[in-house]
């Protein structure tokens, strides 16, 4: 095996120096090592993609549809986007100048950050939050600003925007919202989101929207968009993992004002050429003969998510209000004084259930973990069974 040649260590791109792997990914690899271990660490659905989306990829692929599609994707499937989201959101993409597709929501946030984004510049993020969030902005030389959210149950007040852009001055370019949040599972009330566009007005900023769990919301819950209110000023991100069990699938999107997007298209254009032709078609189906398909999900983690809050709130565990996405955000009981790492670990280790620690989601995640409900109620049942048995044994 080839070993790098001497006079060539130390010669790569310095920012990732500072940047670790994932502490989510890293410590679901360290939940695996332990035998017949239930996880709940990652965010991903136990359902299957729907057989119809599954179908439309099938028979593009029979069709012999393996040249390249245009790069910002195929019309078909921007127009689809298109109706999508002005039916979810309210707001009308230009399929032709507004909207692009990408590899899935994880690239689409790359290329909008690095379309977006200069040395210097400054972007607020609430946490707790998916932590690739952080490690995305600084990969583009700017600097992620961390607000806890704790206090206000996990929610960024438009008081607490104002604050924190009157304190950070000049470089503030961008505020990051996801909503319904991972990992909180918390959704914006729509005073919320309208006081926020109200700041990020004033302010001459950009709204960085993840709108992954859009779909995900339940009982009298409603989600609310700020490029309802700002679409001027909004970079919406999407994608179809989430809404339709297709997070292997890899496909994303983005939308935004034509002004900005040209540099997003070019950007996505030279990272990726083009989304591959077959998930594309299955996007398609899915987005015109598959709007219902997310009803029948919700129904399932609506259900999943009264079971585990209920049994966890008899242990003794507070948590966020879970209204959104398949997440539940839950304090732990007192007597482990706060320390969510070590919590996890013993509850790997003697319980066999893997969770993630709240503080690997940045500030205000610490004495908290995550808990994905995004699995079978076999498993459910019985990881709620381990827990209960942990907590009060030790």
């Amino acid at each position: 095996m080839p070993k790098l040649a001497q006079d060539l260590e130390g010669i790569v791109n310095h920012k990732l120096d500072a940047l670790m792997p994932s502490d989510i990914r890293l410590f679901d690899r360290y939940v695996s090592q332990y035998e017949g271990v239930i996880k709940l660490t990652l965010g991903e659905p136990d359902l299957d993609t729907p057989e119809h989306v599954k179908q439309a990829a099938i028979k593009d692929i029979e069709a012999n549809d393996t040249h390249y599609a245009p790069q910002s994707g195929m019309p078909r499937l921007r127009q689809a986007i298109s109706k999508y989201v002005k039916k979810l959101d309210g707001v009308d993409y230009d399929p032709e100048t507004e909207i692009t597709v990408t590899v899935g929501a994880t690239e689409a946030l790359n290329v909008t950050l690095g379309a977006l984004l200069n040395t210097g510049d400054k972007v607020i993020i609430p946490t707790p939050v998916w932590s690739m969030y952080m490690q995305e902005v600084c990969l583009t030389g700017a600097t992620p600003v961390e607000v806890d959210t704790s206090d206000d149950g996990f929610v960024l007040t438009p008081e607490k925007l104002e604050e924190v852009i009157e304190r950070e001055g000049k470089g503030v370019k961008a505020v990051m919202l996801n909503d319904p949040s991972n990992p909180t599972g918390v959704t914006y009330p729509k005073e919320v989101i309208e006081g926020l566009a109200e700041v990020i007005k004033k302010h001459h900023l950009y709204a960085l929207s993840d709108e992954i769990y859009a779909e995900l919301i339940y009982g009298d819950t409603k989600h609310y968009s700020v490029a309802t209110y700002i679409p001027e000023r909004t970079l919406y991100i999407s994608g179809l993992s989430k809404s339709h069990a297709m997070t292997g699938w890899r496909l994303g999107f983005i939308c935004g004002p034509a002004e900005i997007m040209k540099n997003v298209a070019k950007l996505n254009d030279f990272t990726i050429t083009s989304v591959t032709n077959n998930v594309q078609a299955a996007g398609i189906e899915a987005l015109e003969n598959g709007l219902d398909d997310p009803k029948e999900f919700k129904k399932i983690y609506q259900r999943r998510v009264t079971f585990m809050e209920k049994g966890l709130k008899e242990l003794g565990f507070d948590m966020a209000l879970p209204r959104g996405a398949f997440y539940i955000f839950a304090k732990i009981p007192e007597k482990y004084n706060g320390d969510d790492v070590s919590f996890a670990k013993a509850l790997a280790e003697k319980a066999r259930v893997g969770v993630t620690p709240g503080s690997f989601f940045g500030q205000g995640g610490k004495g908290y973990v995550r808990m994905s409900y995004a699995s079978s109620d076999e498993h459910l049942h019985e990881a709620l069974k381990r827990i209960t048995k942990f907590v009060n044994e030790n």
